[in-house]
């Protein structure tokens, strides 16, 4: 055997880039039919209770705003009333008023929704539909059925973020 000579060390492989994170196509499709199933989802009005109140705040709402809401502690900027329009004539009254309050910067508002006592169906159709409404829009940060004296559980009481904020 005749002399030994060292093979050169191979170069070193280039860094390869991380591969991204999968992602969940058809959880991201799931939660999307959800979301326009809910929106078109026609209203199950025998879940409705006419004197339960309507609460809701966004998460990271300050307690003591929610807490000065659900005493009527703000000033009502401007109301619509729905009470004898049929469904779909007051979901349209409803959305063209509260664009009105955003362009208007208004912060708090009132919608007089009924108690649904005199409902063909005998259950508050409008007050779910101002529940779920309100529940879809962004620029809600907190709504819960107004004190008795402003309406009680036939009313609601909404404070809207500012434009800016929207």
């Amino acid at each position: 055997m005749g002399p030994v000579r060292a093979l050169p060390e191979p170069p070193a492989p280039p860094p390869q880039r991380p591969k991204p994170a999968p992602r969940p196509r058809q959880r991201e499709h799931d939660e999307a039919e959800a979301i326009r199933d809910l929106r078109q989802r026609p209203f199950d009005a025998s879940l409705a209770d006419p004197g339960e109140p309507l609460s809701f705040r966004r998460p990271g709402f300050p307690d003591r705003l929610f807490r000065r809401l659900k005493r009527g502690e703000f000033a009502v900027e401007d109301e619509v009333d729905l009470h004898h329009l049929r469904v779909a004539e007051a979901e349209t009254v409803l959305r063209e008023f509260l664009a009105q309050a955003h362009q208007s910067d208004q912060h708090c508002v009132r919608i007089i929704h009924g108690k649904g006592r005199n409902s063909e169906f005998g259950t508050p159709v409008l007050k779910l539909l101002v529940d779920r409404t309100l529940g879809q829009r962004g620029d809600v940060l907190a709504y819960v059925s107004a004190p008795a004296r402003q309406g009680g559980t036939g009313a609601v009481l909404v404070l809207l973020g500012g434009r800016q904020g929207r």
